[in-house]
């Protein structure tokens, strides 16, 4: 429980920090790491169907997903920093990080 309450503080630290970026600036001319072009190339590898605009938590949360998200995230080691801690999502992409639009993941 401590560990995940750790790693929800964190992911709120940064959800405000990128909040304000992508709010700020252009989202295509934003990198966030070295290789954003690759995560995102893998993750639409991985992950070809998911809606991302309008999130559903079950894609996200059941076991299925899991099985797919652990490996992943799991290309990343030693690529991203902080690669396998969690994060805060909104679940509309339009909306802000609120209680009923965010979900940790």
């Amino acid at each position: 429980p401590r560990v995940e309450l750790a790693w929800a503080m964190k992911a709120h630290q940064h959800a405000q920090v990128y909040f304000n970026l992508i709010s700020s600036v252009d989202p295509k001319f934003l990198n966030l790491t070295k290789v954003d072009d690759q995560i995102y190339e893998e993750f639409r590898k991985t992950f070809r169907d998911l809606k991302i605009d309008v999130l559903d938590p079950e894609e996200l949360k059941s076991e299925p997903a899991k099985a797919k998200w652990r490996p992943f995230c799991l290309r990343f080691e030693g690529v991203v920093e902080d690669f396998n801690y969690g994060t805060l999502l909104r679940l509309d992409s339009r909306g802000e990080y609120t209680e009923e639009n965010t979900i940790f993941g």
